[in-house]
């Protein structure tokens, strides 16, 4: 994990939205059609499904191309339409798809997709940073790393307590409606906040912005700090 985070490139936000639209409506339709799942993951040059089926089969991308694998063997293309993309990957867009609450729209699947190579990498470094946080936190019983592709964030649960549904979300987005900046965040399942009512700073519990990170000398650890600052109130004696 790097010391420090690099500024965004100034076509950040337009890259992650065309390629929010390839991992929702390639990547994960391909797994879901194949096994049923939608889970996604960090890979190097971006976002990747877990391999899948009895070819072996791996959908990814890679800066600006996306890269079908299967049967030891792989495909190679330019990000051009949402329509070219599905036909390499062989999806039907307009077959129903069930990958969570408030998917991005599919909108015009032959409008080119401006995807920026030097944007694209930053995401993938910012998915890889991520991963790699929440892979360091030690939390307990922690679910697998994933990359949702509804909202595009990659998140885990952990346990803070014995008690059933004692459970946080840790994870970060690439930026949102809620935040337009990448950010690492912490959401309680239930309605806990206990503590210092300055680090709860979200509606669904606490956010540490990508400027904040960006300013820290050490981003691994200021990353980690806030991370486990937000278990250890949720543990401290007010929540018992």
């Amino acid at each position: 994990m790097t010391a420090s985070l690099p500024p965004l490139p100034a076509a950040f936000a337009t890259t992650r939205g065309a390629l929010h639209l390839v991992a929702a409506h390639v990547l994960a339709r391909r797994r879901a059609d194949a096994i049923g799942r939608i889970g996604l993951r960090a890979a190097p040059g971006g976002v990747a499904t877990p391999a899948f089926g009895d070819e072996v089969e791996v959908v990814r991308t890679s800066g600006a191309s996306l890269v079908r694998e299967r049967a030891g063997r792989a495909r190679v293309v330019s990000m051009t339409t949402l329509a070219d993309l599905a036909a390499v990957a062989g999806v039907d867009l307009g077959a129903p798809l069930d990958i969570g609450h408030d998917p991005p729209p599919l909108g015009d699947p032959d409008a080119p997709l401006a995807v920026d190579p030097a944007s694209a990498r930053a995401l993938a470094d910012w998915f890889a940073f991520v991963a790699e946080a929440l892979d360091a936190v030690g939390a307990d019983d922690p679910s697998a790393v994933q990359i949702w592709p509804e909202h595009f964030d990659a998140a885990c649960d952990v346990a803070w307590g014995p008690a059933d549904g004692q459970r946080a979300n840790l994870g970060g987005s690439p930026g949102d409606g809620f935040h337009a900046e990448p950010y690492l965040y912490v959401g309680p399942w239930g309605p806990e906040r206990p503590g210092d009512p300055a680090y709860w700073n979200a509606p669904f519990g606490a956010i540490l912005p990508h400027a904040r990170l960006r300013e820290a000398a050490d981003a691994r650890g200021e990353a980690l700090g806030f991370l486990r600052r937000g278990l250890d109130l949720l543990a401290s004696e007010e929540t018992r």
